[in-house]
């Protein structure tokens, strides 16, 4: 094979990397408190092939960042809906350990615990945050009260650096070993919800510039495979 096929190759994959990124982002547009994400492509030295995809390949992608940049806060006048002004997140409480999400899309379990719609505890400054059964009201401080009892304080922290956070699901997110989380300045709006920070516009134009990128890079990989080692073999059978 031509070895102009190889970085073409290698760009088609890099952009198929790239789709799949795109395609989650597109999924979870509707998504309360997702985050996009980000990430550019690296020059793959001749001695890194093995090691970078077992093949030989010009170009590979590049490290990914999550864009924590904040959604549009809308108003749903729901009392379970709660959105994050400035940095923060709320603390779930799963099985696996303490996961982190912007996310306030909650609700009420049949126990009275506030949850998340999968059914996992929303953490408060003291554990777990019993609703009962009458309406609620969210101040700005993450304090419940209902009837003029206060229930309880929603928990909001932050992490020293970006990267102390990886996805593992969605707006869901876990800290890597050894981050520690701190409390959180951030405001808490009752009623509302942070949108995705990802834009349909912006998406659309980037999923046509790769997928142009890509048949572009197909067509050079189909000339050179095909047009040219045709015309070699042609060549030959003269001689």
């Amino acid at each position: 094979m031509p070895g102009g096929a190889y970085s073409a190759l290698s760009g088609m994959r890099a952009r198929l990397e790239e789709l799949d990124r795109l395609a989650a982002d597109l999924a979870n547009i509707s998504t309360a408190g997702y985050k996009t994400e980000r990430a550019g492509t690296r020059v793959a030295e001749r001695g890194e092939f093995a090691s970078a995809l077992d093949s030989a390949v010009d170009v590979v992608a590049g490290q990914s960042r999550i864009d924590f940049r904040p959604g549009t806060i809308a108003t749903t006048s729901r009392d379970l809906d709660v959105a994050i002004e400035g940095r923060g997140f709320f603390v779930l409480d799963t099985p696996a350990g303490p996961r982190y999400t912007r996310n306030g899309a909650f609700t009420r379990r049949a126990d009275g615990l506030l949850t998340t719609t999968q059914g996992e505890p929303v953490l408060g400054e003291s554990g777990e945050i019993a609703l009962g059964k009458g309406p609620i009201t969210i101040e700005a401080d993450g304090t419940i009260t209902s009837g003029g009892t206060v229930l309880g304080q929603i928990q909001i922290v932050e992490f020293e650096h970006d990267t102390d956070l990886v996805r593992e699901s969605g707006a869901r997110f876990r800290a890597i070993a050894g981050a520690t989380p701190r409390p959180a300045e951030g405001k808490l709006l009752g009623g509302a919800l942070e949108q995705s920070n990802a834009s349909v516009v912006d998406l659309m134009a980037k999923l046509t510039e790769v997928s142009r990128g890509f048949e572009s890079l197909q067509r050079g990989v189909a000339t050179l495979t095909n047009d040219l080692d045709g015309r070699a073999i042609a060549e030959l059978a003269r001689r």
